[in-house]
């Protein structure tokens, strides 16, 4: 509800202008009004506000202290009204349009190289996707969709597996044996590329593999699984990422399987959601598609708390 001191978009536009301009003449000018109408819209807002946002001095408008407050807030306030109009404006032509959260490194690597053949489903389905680490609140975020590593989901949250995360040592072929696998013994004398948001990976490997994690060298450091990979493609040292990431580079020969291990991560990869979607079209076709087409691997034995 809009209340009394609230101020108007003329108003706020007209305020800025006059900020940037120093006159209500060129502010005018900038958003094609007269300069009575600016002068109309700087006194009404003054007037709904209860204090001086200007100072005039002679010819020129001098933000006060006040002014000084309301502008940073006035700026930033019209350029989400221009980022929002934008991005309705970007949904032109299509009747539905899907919002997900998807991990970054899934959405790059294996779900938007995919799109295409959902597009080819539902052409009147456009997307709005974002990166996301961790599960949505679906009470208070207005995505209809995440996929994520399952963990227990978030209150009104219903969750579907969609594929376990298999995890593979890769390296570029410079870096290995021309015939071959190394063993872990092997691995832990190789620089080893960290993921930051998953520090523990090569911790777990090497404890898996009943090895001393401690006398392992460590290698570079990188946010995201994207990143390891870009760089174990530059030879800068072995990556341990899920299987299904890296299948395109060990189909063009610009990585290698460094180890013939693999281990399972425990946190499979989830679509979840809140059960509002489940009267969304788009939403329902788009669950049965990538339920369909999820890597046809073994899952695990899921927790009950994640069925």
């Amino acid at each position: 509800m809009r209340h009394a001191y609230t101020p108007t978009l003329p108003e706020l536009q007209a305020f800025v202008q006059a900020a940037r301009t120093g006159t209500a003449t060129r502010a005018a000018a900038a958003l094609g009004l007269t300069q009575s109408a600016i002068s109309r819209a700087l006194t009404t807002l003054e007037a709904r506000l209860g204090v001086a946002l200007f100072h005039r001095i002679r010819q020129r408008l001098v933000l006060s202290d006040a002014g000084r407050a309301l502008l940073p807030e006035a700026e930033r306030l019209l350029a989400d009204l221009d980022r929002a109009a934008l991005t309705v404006m970007s949904f032109g032509g299509h009747r539905d349009v899907l919002r997900l959260a998807v991990l970054p490194t899934f959405a790059a690597l294996w779900l938007i190289p995919r799109l295409s053949d959902y597009a080819a489903l539902a052409p009147q389905v456009t997307f709005d996707m974002t990166a996301t680490l961790t599960p949505l609140d679906f009470e208070r975020d207005p995505r209809d969709v995440a996929i994520i590593r399952a963990q227990p989901p978030l209150r009104g949250a219903q969750m579907d597996i969609l594929a376990e995360e298999r995890l593979v040592v890769v390296a570029a072929p410079a870096l290995l044996p021309k015939v071959g696998k190394l063993e872990d013994a092997d691995l832990a004398r190789l620089p080893l590329l960290q993921q930051a948001t998953r520090p523990n990976l090569w911790l777990d490997w090497f404890l898996n593999a009943g090895l001393d994690p401690i006398t392992i060298l460590r290698g570079a450091r990188f946010e995201q699984f994207g990143m390891v990979l870009a760089a174990a493609r530059a030879g800068l040292g072995l990556a341990l990422v899920p299987e299904l990431f890296v299948a395109p580079d060990l189909a063009a020969g610009g990585l290698r399987l460094a180890s013939a291990r693999s281990m399972i991560s425990g946190t499979p990869y989830a679509l979840t959601y809140p059960q509002r979607s489940l009267e969304i079209a788009a939403f329902r076709q788009f669950r049965d598609w990538i339920l369909a087409d999820a890597p046809k691997q073994p899952l695990q034995e899921i927790p009950q708390a994640l069925a």
